[in-house]
């Protein structure tokens, strides 16, 4: 019994006879014909008398009917509902981004995708970006925008989309001469962020290799886990920052503290990543056209700041 011969049974019914039901199915009556002689073998028995007026159904046939149209209409049901997430009139776009994206641009890109897609959920979480490329690996995500590299080997990786350059931020104006060595780093007095990621933190994870490299090490005073605190932390003279000064300025320090690049270059490149046996769907793919759009923007406004020095 087959999706395609329970059709042709329908539309039987409807038009009473085969030479019609062809018709209306846009095939030959031999065709339409062989699925329902095929129905009836595969059921054991007639659905049809067959008159020379009009087809009239068996108490097989009757029913059979029932069921036969629960089955059609369920069918095209969920065709119809696969084509809404297609065409961008139903579904969700789940996506992951870095845990400091509100402060740059993710109300407001939530606000325009709503507008252009008001029948399509929408689920932006921000997490540290080892978090994120684990749960797009595990599939609780479509995809996510991340710090790279990630260890993760199931991933696409796309082209680079955002990039700054990370540096040293202090009230202090005498920790604040020159760029900072990893020896620098090594004894200066450091607050560090993504606490709870520690070793897999992109970050992170290259100032420990910097530091075993030179043979340092990295010993903070404090460790917390959201940026914003850490920044509050440096504003009150308690240690020392290591992060970009867009978010420097994002997050309203850059009056307060001041920033010098790290030696040699050290930057946070973010890239858009998914699993690479799952297709991502189309309100998801729009998230990312859009987050791209809004990340081109700040990568513009903000280029001036990734080989300047002091900021006050």
């Amino acid at each position: 019994m087959t999706l395609l011969q329970l059709t042709y049974f329908l539309s039987a019914i409807e038009q009473g006879t085969f030479s019609k039901a062809a018709e209306a199915q846009n095939v030959a009556q031999p065709t339409l014909s062989e699925q329902i002689l095929k129905l009836e073998d595969s059921i054991g028995t007639a659905l049809f008398i067959r008159t020379n007026r009009r087809l009239v159904l068996t108490e097989a046939g009757r029913r059979l009917q029932p069921f036969a149209m629960a089955c059609t209409t369920a069918s095209r049901q969920g065709y119809e509902a696969v084509q809404s997430v297609r065409n961008l009139d139903g579904g969700l776009a789940s996506f992951g981004t870095f845990g400091t994206a509100h402060h740059y641009f993710l109300a407001e890109l939530i606000s325009e995708f709503r507008k252009e897609h008001p029948n399509v959920r929408i689920r932006v979480v921000g997490y540290n970006s080892a978090e994120v490329s684990q749960a797009v690996s595990q599939g609780e995500l479509e995809a996510g925008l991340v710090m790279i590299p990630v260890k993760e080997r199931n991933l696409t990786v796309s082209e680079p989309v955002w990039s700054a350059r990370v540096g040293y931020i202090s009230r202090d104006p005498e920790r604040l001469k020159g760029p900072k060595s990893i020896e620098d780093l090594a004894s200066a007095p450091l607050i560090l962020t993504e606490a709870r990621w520690r070793t897999a933190d992109p970050i992170r994870r290259l100032l420990a290799q910097r530091a075993q490299k030179a043979g340092a090490v990295l010993d903070p005073l404090i460790e917390v886990e959201h940026q914003q605190t850490g920044f509050e932390l440096a504003a009150m003279g308690l240690g020392d920052v290591i992060a970009t000064r867009p978010i420097l300025h994002q997050l309203g320090f850059q009056d307060r503290l001041g920033w010098v690049p790290i030696d040699p270059p050290m930057f946070e490149v973010f890239a858009f990543v998914h699993r690479h046996d799952t297709p991502i769907s189309a309100a998801t793919r729009a998230v990312m056209a859009k987050m791209r759009d809004h990340l081109g923007r700040i990568q513009k406004l903000y280029a001036h700041l990734n080989d300047a020095s002091d900021t006050r």
